[in-house]
């Protein structure tokens, strides 16, 4: 397979709320099935940093550097040769046009550019974004490093997802791969989230608003690659 985009994937906050599968159901590709951890089902608002980014080997001028946030939620393929564990997203959201169109145009993905910025010191990490009106902001401070999380832990449940899956309509299902090293997680101290799911996400989400996630991760982040996408067959 060849790797269409490379670039690192750093600082990432993973705010995880458990919902009800019913919530996920008409999202859910063909093909693929939710994916569960100790019988709970999960959605994500992950915040993060692209870095060093190069698509097809090339770097684009001001698309090199930037913020990323999205909510996504896990799904799994089962083939005779392997379990492949995945996430579906609901939105992604970036800060440049070009952006989202390549990813709309080439693995169907739901980008949405929002002004974005984020503020960084040793103990504190914060994502800001907005659009009509409407200010989110994730922020978090952090505390010793934990390395890589324990195998079968809830920690590996949500950062170790190497497929991405996507409807491209209501019989065509698109996969590509990921692949990273794994992650080390930092011990989350204290966070604020001010996010209003309602008017970013749609309805359906709008209770995420007030709920309390049932985690929050951070993790450090690594080189990342992601591969071109093919038609599931």
């Amino acid at each position: 397979m060849r790797k269409f985009l490379t670039a690192k994937w750093l600082d990432l906050i993973m705010a995880n709320y458990s919902v009800e599968p019913n919530l996920l159901q008409e999202f859910v590709p063909n093909g693929t099935t939710l994916d569960f951890w100790n019988g709970e089902c999960y959605v994500s608002l992950v915040a993060f940093q692209f870095v060093e980014t190069r698509v097809l080997g090339f770097k684009i001028p001001l698309h090199i550097n930037f913020e990323e946030v999205n909510l996504r939620f896990y799904v799994k393929r089962e083939t005779k040769d392997e379990i492949k564990r995945g996430v579906v997203f609901i939105k992604e959201i970036v800060p440049r046009c070009a952006i989202s169109l390549v990813a709309r145009i080439f693995y169907g993905e739901p980008y949405e550019t929002w002004k974005m910025s984020h503020l960084k010191t040793e103990k504190e990490l914060t994502y800001i974004w907005s659009k009509g009106g409407i200010t989110n902001r994730v922020h978090v401070a952090n505390g010793e490093e934990l390395g890589v999380p324990a195998e079968k832990s809830h920690g590996e449940f949500i950062i170790e997802h190497y497929w991405g899956y996507t409807r491209r309509g209501a019989n065509r299902t698109d996969e590509y791969k990921v692949e990273h090293q794994k992650w080390n997680l930092f011990d989350v101290n204290y966070t604020e989230i001010d996010v209003d799911f309602n008017f970013t996400y749609g309805s359906k989400f709008g209770f995420l608003t007030e709920t309390k996630p049932k985690t929050i991760l951070l993790a450090k982040g690594s080189d990342i690659a992601v591969y071109k996408g093919a038609i599931m067959r």
